[in-house]
């Protein structure tokens, strides 16, 4: 299934991939692509791809991302709204790296200073959604009030092990009806991008 659906998504979303590249290119030179380790399943690293949406040294700074990042281009906000510079992932699942239902790959620097009950949850092979990935849509919003300073630890002392419950808590009773609803529930949110999920997730994580 991931394969089929990644290639078919590949396929007919690749002149919308080609616009997505020459607009990066134009916008902000090369390259077009950003790759960044992350851990896979059972703690494997692999490179995430990603269309580039930051300028000058995109994989500096802290390894999450704030609303109203500098660094971010005009191309790449607009690219960050909809969500279309994780489109290059459909590769990853191509690849086996990833599915398309399971828990987003985050950093290792983030997963070393987690705890070993957190940890259990990298068994699973990631995912381009989930169940963690529509709670936290607006995952930018929510951290946009947080000092720089606090940014990194804030992500892994609050907003990772919230992640973890809620991908944990899915991946326990999952089934193949249930991955095609977070499919179309992350199509929907798309469509609609709502701002008030940002703020129930305000509520869940810092509650």
């Amino acid at each position: 299934m991931d394969i089929l659906s990644s290639s078919l998504a590949l396929l007919l979303l690749s002149p919308l991939l080609i616009v997505i590249g020459l607009s990066v290119a134009i916008n902000g030179g090369k390259p077009i692509f950003f790759r960044q380790w992350r851990l896979g399943q059972d703690g494997r690293k692999f490179q995430l791809r990603k269309f580039r949406t930051m300028s000058g040294a995109a994989s500096g700074g802290a390894g999450v991302t704030q609303k109203g990042d500098s660094r971010v281009t005009s191309v790449g906000r607009w690219l960050r709204r909809w969500k279309l510079d994780e489109l290059p992932q459909f590769y990853n699942v191509l690849t086996g790296e990833m599915t398309l239902v399971g828990p987003r790959p985050d950093l290792e620097t983030f997963w070393s200073n987690a705890t070993a009950a957190d940890r259990q949850v990298l068994r699973l092979k990631p995912g381009i959604t989930g169940a963690a990935s529509l709670a936290l849509y607006d995952e930018e919003w929510l951290l946009a009030n947080i000092p720089a300073e606090r940014l990194e630890s804030f992500y892994t002392e609050q907003v990772l092990p919230r992640k973890v419950k809620l991908d944990s808590e899915y991946a326990a009773q999952a089934t193949f009806r249930s991955d095609c609803r977070i499919l179309l529930r992350t199509l929907r949110l798309l469509f609609l991008h709502r701002r008030s999920v940002a703020k129930h997730t305000d509520e869940m994580v810092c509650r």
